[in-house]
Parts: C-alpha cells; structure tokens; sequence
C-alpha cells in the first residue's frame, strides 16, 4: 500500500488497529502474561527477543490477515526487525492489508496537576525519517490524565499537539493518545476538558491535514463524537486501558464511529504453550470479537 492508500484504509476501513509496541518497561509483564517468565531470558536483549518472536507468532497468524486488523501500532524494535522468513515487518504489514505505525514516546515525568506529561523525544526526526524509509504510515505517543485539573488537562493536550504537528511535518500521521486513567475519581470531568481542550487545539492543525486520536473509552457513550466528525482528524480509535476483552467491547460499541486500537485486550488469552492451530483460534476469536465492537457488524 501507498500513503494514499493507507490513508483511505484508516479513513474507511472496517476493522480495528492492534497495538503491539509493548515497550521496556511493560515488556517483561507482557510476556508474563504470554506465559514466558522471568527466568526464560536474561537482559534486556533476550527480553526483546523474546517479545519480538511473540509479535512475529500474531503477525504470521493467518487470522491476523482475514482483513478485520486494518492498522497495527510497533515498538521500534519491531519496525526494524523481521519474520522468520526476513520479511521486514512494516512491509510485511503493508503487504497483507494493514497499515503499519511506530510508536514514538519514550515515556513520561511523574504526575504534575493530575496529569503525566511525555518526555522530551530528542530522536523523533531521525525516528519519522527511518520510519518512513520502511514504509510506515504514522506515529503513536502516550500520556496520562489522572484527574480533571484545568491546568494539567490542557498541558497534557498541547503537548501531544505540539509533537503532532512536528510529525505531520515529516509527512507522518500522528496518533495522539492523551489517555484518561479509568481509576480517575473525576474521569467524567476529565474526559469534558478533554475534549475541550482537544476541540481547541484541533484548530492548529493545517489545512488539508489529518491526525488522529486514541481515547479512553468515555463514560458518556458518544461524548468524542463532535471529534470523530471533525474534519482535521482521520480516525478516533480506543484504548482499552485495563478493561478485560469482554468490558472493552461493550464499552466500545456504545460508541459511533470509534474503533478499537487494544493491546492487553487483544492479547490476553494468548499463550507461548499454544500450538499453532490453538493460538490463530484464540486470536482469531479475539479479533473477531472486537471487530465486531468496532464495527457494529
């Protein structure tokens, strides 16, 4: 796929993306989860070795391929690593119908008025310019809003703007990912400034160009719908942010227009044990379930 076409796949296509960029510090979780414990690697190395066979297992799953994953979310490693067969796995991606993005933040500062800012990403030019070279689509950055604090909902946003725009400029498309915790006691509040905030900052973006958005499933079914309409942003997919698969997609298809972008969510029945035939099942139903979510089908 072209960049034109990349973009009608995000802008049209029925589905959901996966988000596989598990980074260094949830890695080692990640794997547990995947039934691969502590004792089974030794640094960091063998740690990303490992992660990265389990990526490569779900990208090489054919039910990964049956059309319904439109997008998938990398770690660096991944963008630059390949198949068991050398395929590189952003042009693997592209190849099979699914539109590949990098994830670019390198975590994030302590909380700081009810909110945890990114911090600085002094690679990110050389990190979109390679990006591109591989034929990757776009970008994905997170941070975290823990209450509704006027001031720290609004720095949140900007910042993920103020990046946004720099990746746009390198001919990328930025997701944004301003995530409001579920376990917020002010959640409905945040999500409302959220959304102010985020409708404001719209408005920076040029003309003729898109970004996209990945948000907390909100607790008002429809509340980012004026986002999913607006005319500066591509697609507003969800994050699954903690729910089980089950909560995430009934959340979810109370919600027009948003799609899912779930990592814990999607990976959570899938074991390093399963035979192959086991493992495209479960992930096969995975996939299947939260399509279904996504699309209303």
């Amino acid at each position: 796929m072209n960049f034109e076409e990349m973009t009608a796949k995000m802008r049209d296509g029925q589905g959901f993306i996966a988000a596989l960029d598990q980074s260094g510090g949830s890695t080692p979780k990640a794997l547990r989860a995947y039934g691969v414990e502590d004792g089974e690697w030794d640094g960091d190395d063998e740690m990303f070795a490992k992660i990265h066979e389990m990526r490569c297992r779900i990208v090489d799953s054919p039910s990964f391929s049956n059309g319904k994953v439109i997008g998938a979310i990398l770690f660096e490693k991944t963008m630059e690593g390949c198949n068991a067969e050398g395929s590189p796995i952003p042009e693997l991606l592209s190849r099979r119908g699914v539109v590949p993005f990098l994830k670019v933040d390198k975590g994030m500062h302590d909380v700081e008025n009810g909110a945890q800012l990114m911090k600085p990403i002094p690679e990110l030019e050389a990190m979109c310019k390679r990006a591109k070279e591989l034929g990757v689509f776009g970008t994905k950055m997170r941070s975290v809003i823990h209450e509704a604090n006027r001031e720290g909902v609004a720095a949140n946003v900007a910042q993920q703007m103020d990046y946004g725009l720099e990746i746009l400029s390198f001919g990328l498309v930025p997701i944004l990912e301003p995530e409001v915790s579920l376990d917020s006691v002010s959640r409905p509040q945040a999500e409302a400034l959220l959304l102010s905030n985020m409708l404001d900052q719209l408005e920076r973006v040029p003309e003729g160009k898109q970004v996209m958005l990945k948000l907390t499933i909100p607790s008002e079914p429809n509340l980012y719908k004026p986002l999913i309409d607006h005319p500066k942003v591509l697609r507003v997919v969800a994050l699954s942010g903690g729910y089980s698969r089950e909560d995430a997609c009934r959340e979810l298809a109370k919600n027009d227009g948003m799609i899912a972008s779930f990592s814990r969510a999607l990976l959570e029945v899938l074991q390093a044990k399963m035979d192959d035939q086991q493992f495209d099942q479960a992930l096969g139903n995975a996939i299947d379930e939260i399509a279904c979510a996504s699309t209303g089908a």
